[in-house]
């Protein structure tokens, strides 16, 4: 969240399931509107997103970024934001959807790891890919040290995405996502 906000996208608010979200107070001490949804206060699931749709709402957002919400969400949350609701995930998806991407590219042997923005489909992180950036797996690396490269190309692609989307450049047909314009979809980082 704090890069999309470092690139200037605009932001109109932040949401979080956690009173505790550093996000919050990086937003806050920026002027943006704040506010938070506990997931542990709604007796099922489809009453914590039922508030939080309705939170999210007030603000009338163009889109819905995820930014660091680690908690599944229903395809009812899903179809209310079909095609305005973005993730990004520590992975070249389809491979290693879900938890502890690092760990897993590591112990499969991959020679390139990377991070996705996709949009948000009912199927955990399946959803259509809008942009990839892609790093080598070094010799000796730990899952920290993979995570640390992922994450500085996690910050490049999420504002990309995000002004794609913003400034009408995306288009989705049977799945696929296309940028109108000349800029590449993906980036193969050097480090």
């Amino acid at each position: 969240m704090q890069a999309l906000l470092d690139a200037g996208v605009p932001v109109g608010a932040v949401i979080s399931n956690r009173a505790d979200a550093h996000g919050l107070g990086v937003a806050a001490a920026r002027g943006i509107r704040t506010a938070v949804v506990e997931h542990r206060r709604h007796a099922t699931r489809e009453q914590f997103e039922a508030a939080l749709a309705a939170e999210i709402d007030r603000f009338a957002p163009r889109l819905v970024t995820l930014a660091g919400f680690m908690r599944m969400l229903t395809a009812g949350f899903v179809t209310r934001y079909r095609d305005r609701l973005l993730n990004i995930h520590p992975s070249l998806l389809p491979a290693f959807a879900g938890l502890d991407t690092h760990e897993r590219a590591l112990a499969a042997g991959v020679k390139v790891h990377g991070c996705t923005v996709h949009f948000v489909t009912a199927e955990l992180d399946h959803g259509p890919i809008v942009i990839q950036a892609a790093v080598p797996v070094r010799p000796g690396d730990d899952a920290a040290a993979l995570a640390a490269r992922v994450l500085r190309q996690e910050h490049v692609i999420y504002p990309r995405a995000v002004r794609w989307f913003l400034e009408g450049r995306l288009s989705l047909a049977d799945g696929v996502v296309r940028v109108r314009g000349d800029d590449a979809q993906h980036i193969l980082a050097a480090d």
